[in-house]
């Protein structure tokens, strides 16, 4: 009873600590709470995000104040075609001491850091867009047959520009299932925009303030996965995540429209996911509404409309909120 009693003490203290962010958050990126929470989301699930949207909408500005308000030493990576694996990575240069001898010395790369910006990360080729693959799943990289760790916490977010696509590649299935969530970023609607303009052309802009460590990150995450998921979201989110994958037992609408559906991963990113948008909202344990709030930015960039599919218009987002309204419907009759 002691134990369980200080886990929910704990899981309040997280939950005000996570407000004092948004609200620091906030003094330099207003409006956008959804993009905001799902943010926080992927780095208390500690996992990584992509983040797509229209330039000037904010994507460098959120992820730069991410690393102040959560105390996090960040790096800044500009993707473009002529980017090497070693910018990246790093890469070893001979020296010469005053004595003569010479030995090599490893120069570390941007990702050494906390918080990685890969800035426009479809413009590298596949070739250094690989150069992640490792550092995103194992949290290290190995050069010249040395493995070196990265930062602790270690999280990438990136950015993406959906209309601009010429002279871009495209991320491969693989890295894209590396990503714990894929963040839209819509435009402000027209109250915030006038926020946004008064804001940021006056002589003073808000500052944002450091409300976490590196190490109370570390335990946040920790405490997240002690968090409680009742027996019936755990059967929502398994439901969820195979109904999306064509096969003999998928609806008829996922066989009709889907190439291919997710993997285990993202069960496995559901069940944090669903665990952190309870905390943000501040309660104890997740709902099936939790289930249907994550479901699309865990699910729909692990899934691929067919080309008949795309042809009649249709969306991802539309059918995983359906299919996932479907399950919470079943769930909440049985």
């Amino acid at each position: 009873m002691p134990d369980h009693t200080d886990l929910v003490a704990q899981i309040e203290t997280l939950a005000g600590k996570l407000g004092e962010a948004r609200t620091s958050i906030a003094n330099r990126f207003l409006g956008q709470d959804r993009v905001v929470d799902l943010t926080l989301t992927s780095l208390i699930c500690g996992g990584h995000a992509v983040l797509i949207g229209l330039p000037g909408l904010g994507k460098t500005r959120l992820v730069d104040t991410l690393s102040t308000v959560m105390g996090l030493k960040g790096n800044r990576i500009q993707f473009t075609p002529d980017l090497m694996p070693a910018d990246i990575l790093g890469s070893e240069v001979l020296e010469t001491s005053n004595d003569g001898s010479r030995a090599f010395r490893f120069l570390e790369g941007p990702i050494f850091c906390q918080l990685l910006m890969a800035d426009e990360i479809n413009r590298a080729s596949p070739r250094t867009q690989s150069a992640l693959l490792q550092a995103m799943q194992e949290k290290e990289v190995t050069i010249a047959g040395e493995h070196r760790p990265l930062g602790a916490p270690f999280h990438v977010l990136a950015t993406q520009n959906p209309i601009e696509q010429e002279g871009t590649y495209p991320l491969p299935e693989a890295q894209l299932d590396r990503f714990l969530v894929q963040i839209d970023v819509p435009y402000p609607d027209r109250d915030t925009e006038r926020d946004i303009l008064i804001a940021t052309t006056g002589a003073e802009e808000g500052m944002a303030t450091a409300v976490f460590t590196a190490q109370e990150l570390l335990d946040a995450q920790i405490l997240l996965r002690r968090m409680p998921v009742g027996e019936n979201i755990v059967e929502m989110i398994l439901d969820l995540v195979r109904a999306c994958r064509p096969g003999p037992d998928a609806p008829d609408t996922v066989n009709g429209s889907v190439s291919w559906g997710p993997g285990p991963r993202a069960a496995q990113a559901l069940m944090l996911t669903v665990r952190a948008s309870a905390l943000l909202d501040g309660r104890l344990a997740p709902s099936a509404e939790d289930v249907r709030n994550m479901a699309a930015p865990v699910l729909k960039h692990r899934m691929a409309l067919s080309f008949a599919a795309r042809a009649r218009g249709e969306s991802l987002d539309t059918l995983i909120d359906t299919l996932a309204g479907d399950i919470t419907k079943v769930a909440a009759a049985a």
